[in-house]
């Protein structure tokens, strides 16, 4: 019989230091990331809260860099390449990835909804890392990388089930989320003690009116959260492809995951 472990004390996040120089870069590149066109320094520094000399020498490293790219006609930068080679190097080292593509990528065929793998950040935020795309017609545009507030949708619900944050730091962030159709606290609350009774959680159009969002937690040594997998559908679709057995699946590949992450 495997003996169980015991459960690790939570890890408290060290604080980092703030480095002006390096925060304004970091920013600049998020900027120019979610920018559907490229920018000019004044539209850059305005965003940022920057003085626009300022902002052109951190864009200039950054330029020297290959992160940005500069055009000579137009004066404006965009992302580069030198940010793909970074990514590549990221998803090549992500063990979570490649355990779990595979698996989303059936799921997705299967079931026609997006599957997605999420890395948690804290009560700061969950960033996309895997996905499997949808082929159906219509279907929710998410891309890796995309970053998004950690306590929304049934990632959120998972997140505190599964992990061990003040509760005073739960509400407060939990009353500045945006949804379609904000669930009540108590709801809220209720729907968390389900997350940890099934294993996973199930957001039904309060975050996005008519989409259903499904999400198991990957846990790590200590028994918390550290990813999730997650399938987005129409409300619909996910109702016709059955509701507990997308969730099944979901927490087959968590299970898995959580076993090999452990291992390794």
């Amino acid at each position: 019989m495997k003996r169980k472990r015991p459960a690790a004390a939570p890890r408290r996040k060290p604080v980092a230091r703030q480095v002006p120089a390096v925060t304004r870069a970091i920013a600049t590149l998020r900027l120019l990331g979610r920018s559907p066109e490229p920018l000019g320094v004044n539209a850059i520094a305005r965003a940022l809260g920057l003085i626009p000399s300022t902002c052109l020498h951190i864009l200039r490293v950054l330029v020297a860099e290959e992160l940005v790219a500069f055009d000579e006609e137009t004066k404006h930068y965009s992302l580069d390449d030198g940010i793909l080679a970074i990514a590549r190097s990221v998803l090549r080292r992500n063990s979570f990835a490649r355990i779990v593509q595979p698996s989303l990528d059936q799921l997705s065929k299967r079931f026609g909804v997006a599957a997605i793998g999420v890395k948690v950040s804290g009560l700061d935020h969950v960033i996309v890392v895997v996905i499997a795309k949808s082929e159906q017609p219509l279907r929710i545009h998410v891309e890796i990388g995309s970053r998004f507030p950690a306590l929304i949708s049934a990632t959120g619900r998972c997140l505190v089930a599964f992990g061990d944050y003040p509760e005073r730091e739960v509400l407060s962030r939990f009353r500045s989320l945006r949804w379609d159709r904000p669930p009540t606290l108590k709801t809220w609350r209720a729907e968390i003690e389900a997350a940890k009774r099934n294993g996973y959680s199930i957001d039904a159009g309060n975050y996005i009116d008519g989409v259903t969002v499904l999400a198991a937690p990957v846990l790590g040594r200590g028994g918390t959260m550290t990813h999730a997998v997650v399938a987005v559908g129409v409300t619909e679709q996910v109702r016709r492809a059955g509701i507990e057995t997308v969730a099944d699946e979901l927490k087959a590949i968590a299970r898995h995951a959580s076993d090999l992450l452990e291992a390794a």
